[in-house]
């Protein structure tokens, strides 16, 4: 039989063993960079000092949710495709359209013959803006002005109607969330 001296170290081993083998483990999984963290968005966050205020701008809808987009010199096929999933996108959003606002940033190059079956707000941009901009990302703006998340241009057609989606869906987040706007 086992004597108590030895059922206690046995006990004590155990105890030990159940209490560090989790945090070596979880050592080691962070240390190897086995983790990856569960972020649900689907944009790239952006710098959280990015704001129009930082980029010596004027807010042209202060209180609204925003989604900006450059509209570029030529307006050919990745453009239109862009533009109608802004669209789409927007109708999408149903009883939460008021609160989103699609804001297409134009400069004395930008193609405005573009816009013409839309009935989007356009507002000049300047060059820090513009650069943010580049190769026709969109960028979603709270309504305090931060610049919060953007979305890279993709070629195929049927991953920019994804990324319709994934818009959608990181907006109705952030409205569900948000307390203004």
């Amino acid at each position: 039989m086992n004597s108590p001296k030895q059922n206690g170290k046995n006990t004590l081993l155990i105890l030990l063993l159940a209490f560090i083998l989790p945090v070596a483990m979880a050592k080691l999984v962070l240390s190897m960079d086995l983790y990856r963290g569960g972020a649900t968005n689907n944009g790239t966050l952006i710098a959280a000092d990015t704001t129009y205020a930082s980029l010596s701008m004027k807010n042209p809808k202060p209180q609204q949710w925003q989604v900006l987009y450059l509209l570029p010199e030529q307006c050919l096929e990745k453009c239109q495709n862009r533009l109608y999933i802004l669209q789409q996108s927007h109708t999408a959003l149903g009883k939460d359209q008021d609160r989103v606002h699609t804001v297409i940033m134009v400069n004395e190059n930008s193609d405005i013959s573009a816009l013409i079956p839309y009935q989007f707000m356009t507002h000049s941009v300047n060059d820090k803006l513009a650069s943010l901009l580049n190769q026709q990302k969109l960028i979603i703006v709270d309504p305090l002005g931060s610049l919060i998340m953007s979305y890279p241009i993709v070629l195929n057609k049927d991953a920019q109607i994804m990324q319709g989606k994934a818009l959608i869906a990181d907006l109705r987040k952030l409205l569900k969330l948000s307390r203004i706007g």
